[in-house]
């Protein structure tokens, strides 16, 4: 009897323990199991299950956790020929690609990815097909194998499989549904998911490029929190995306999941666009981040591949992988997580009423957010151009100033000065690279220097 309890006493904990995240009450942040805020810092990829080696996944995953990442997006049933090209091991997903018959040897690599994830305190934002095995489009490889029934049956399965593990359900898979057999292919699936899920994971959807989940399911109970792809070109707006979100009548927390890539071709047009950047992802992140969103995810062309020189490249991918970890804006998207985790984040509010000076829209716009409290603020200088902050905006007598420099993490002190109501602020260097992000504090408060270290 005592190991019958014991046993059961383990199975609560194992059910109870894993890092599970919720929606915060006022829909704009999701929050751990203790109720702090979770800052939501992705890393796509993509092939990860179907593509890796079991070293080679511990190898990535690793990578990612010490760099501050704290989810990671991976597929099921991948893109890349995921159901007729087996995982490193020789093993398909399916027998005779039927979503009925999962083949047990593949999941046992999906398991082993997860379980390690796990060790490192990461959540596996986890899709349990690409899209285009409902939805074959014509750069997709299918085949098309779901209907709304059998995709309620695939979806239970993958629930139960993984009740006890730190996931997000993560439904779509780079498309947008284009009619009623779509759509009831995907509540299905969440349908699925939710009957055995009841409610420990959160559920969302990951659409095509230029839209959001709230483009299709803004009223659906399943979704608890909507998901956008804003796309791989340079300057993409992904601030519209979080003002769209939070106007909506149904409101919840948004998160980017799919802006430009580093290392991407710009706009898929290498000869005439060039590639984009370290520069190019930090604006996304901070764009995105200051106008209120959830979190954001970074990506790089070369990893949600994991391209190698014995791979046929998708989309001009030219850069192995194993190095493609270690690019800068890897590095500098934890930067901005730990800047932010300096603050209490969870309460900026966008508002471009800061920026007293001309802020047309486009490369160099600037972007301003303030607490809710009125002790802080954050103002994102894309070019480094000398800006004049409105700094009634805070309530403090007495303010305290500081540059955070996106590229390292580091900060330059601009000590302590009266709130006369605005401020003139120079950056150091000034152009294309020398973005800044200006801290601004009521001094009173002591907050500590928000640096990444």
């Amino acid at each position: 009897m005592k190991r019958l309890f014991s046993l059961l006493l383990i199975s609560i904990i194992s059910l109870t323990s894993s890092a599970q995240i919720k929606v915060s009450k006022d829909k704009h942040y999701l929050l751990k199991k203790d109720g702090t805020p979770f800052f939501w810092l992705g890393d796509t990829a993509w092939e990860l299950f179907h593509r890796l080696t079991r070293e080679e996944a511990k190898e990535y995953l690793k990578n990612r956790a010490e760099k501050g990442f704290t989810v990671i997006q991976a597929v099921a049933l991948a893109e890349m020929d995921g159901l007729n090209i087996p995982n490193a091991y020789g093993d398909k997903p399916l027998i005779d690609n039927d979503p009925a018959k999962p083949n047990e040897a593949y999941f046992k690599q999906v398991d082993f990815v997860i379980n390690e994830a796990q060790k490192l305190g990461l959540i596996v934002a986890l899709l349990p097909t690409w899209a285009d095995k409902w939805y074959k489009d014509k750069w997709g490889t299918g085949p098309e194998i779901f209907t709304p029934l059998n995709a309620k049956i695939f979806g239970a399965w993958m629930a139960k499989r993984y009740l006890s593990k730190p996931v997000v359900w993560v439904l779509g898979g780079d498309r947008s549904p284009q009619n009623e057999t779509h759509l009831a292919i995907i509540r299905g699936m969440a349908e699925g998911i939710k009957n055995v899920d009841m409610g420990k994971h959160l559920l969302t959807y990951h659409p095509s490029g230029g839209s959001s989940s709230y483009d299709f399911f803004a009223e659906d109970a399943w979704i608890d929190f909507h998901m956008s792809q804003t796309g791989h070109r340079v300057g993409s707006p992904d601030y519209k995306t979080n003002i769209k979100a939070y106007a909506l009548k149904n409101i919840k927390p948004h998160v980017n999941a799919e802006p430009n890539y580093e290392d991407h071709p710009n706009d898929w047009n290498p000869g005439e666009k060039g590639w984009m950047d370290d520069v190019d992802t930090r604006e996304a992140a901070y764009w995105n981040m200051l106008s209120g969103g959830a979190g954001h995810t970074y990506g790089d062309h070369n990893i949600w591949q994991f391209y190698t020189e014995k791979r046929v490249p998708v989309n001009n991918a030219r850069t192995n992988w194993h190095v493609a970890m270690d690019y800068r804006g890897a590095y500098q998207v934890g930067y901005m997580r730990k800047l932010f985790e300096k603050r209490n984040w969870q309460k900026l509010v966008m508002d471009q009423s800061v920026i007293i000076d001309n802020n047309p829209e486009g490369l160099e716009y600037k972007m301003a957010a303030v607490s809710s409290d009125k002790d802080f603020m954050m103002v994102y200088i894309p070019y480094g151009r000398k800006t004049l902050v409105n700094t009634s905006k805070l309530n403090g007598t007495k303010l305290r100033g500081w540059w955070f420099n996106p590229r390292d993490g580091y900060t330059i002190d601009l000590g302590e000065f009266d709130n006369a109501g605005s401020k003139e602020f120079v950056p150091t260097s000034v152009g294309r690279g020398s973005d800044w992000v200006l801290v601004m504090d009521d001094a009173s408060k002591n907050y500590p220097e928000p640096n990444a270290y």
